[in-house]
């Protein structure tokens, strides 16, 4: 079982939490990563894309606002919303089918306001005034049954 609070002291933190959560991605799920800018948003998605099975370079999608990977059998898609100007932009990059057809991580979900469905997974990234990192998990729908 997955605690509401995730302390992530280093880098190997982070990674074992993707490790966690990996295996249990499945068609049709989201992962929202919320927190300020540099707070570990983006090094988990690429340490969860590595515990699926992707290897090499995993590029931020800051400029292109999504990537996407075939991982597993599974169409993968991380979304990086913070450049995103308006909600017809979530149209021209897929988001529907997206969330349809595989998995999504979202990185600034909450510019996706009124699009995210309610069964999800949310974690948000937290920095402490000692740079202390910690993840808060919110799960959503059946993740509570699942982690």
């Amino acid at each position: 079982m997955l605690p509401d609070k995730f302390p992530l002291p280093d880098l190997l933190a982070t990674e074992a939490l993707a490790a966690i959560i990996a295996p249990h991605l499945r068609q049709g799920d989201v992962v929202a990563l919320t927190g300020n800018l540099g707070v570990g948003k983006t090094a988990f998605a690429r340490a969860l894309l590595q515990s699926m099975g992707v290897n090499g370079d995993v590029p931020s999608p800051t400029f292109t606002l999504v990537q996407t990977y075939e991982i597993m059998g599974l169409s993968v898609s991380h979304y990086d919303l913070y450049r995103l100007k308006s909600m017809n932009e979530l149209d021209e990059l897929g988001w529907d089918d997206a969330l349809a057809d595989g998995v999504t991580l979202v990185e600034w979900p909450e510019r996706a306001e009124g699009r995210l469905p309610a069964n999800r997974l949310t974690l948000t990234f937290t920095l402490a005034p000692d740079g202390a990192r910690n993840c808060a998990v919110e799960k959503g729908g059946d993740w509570i049954q699942r982690l």
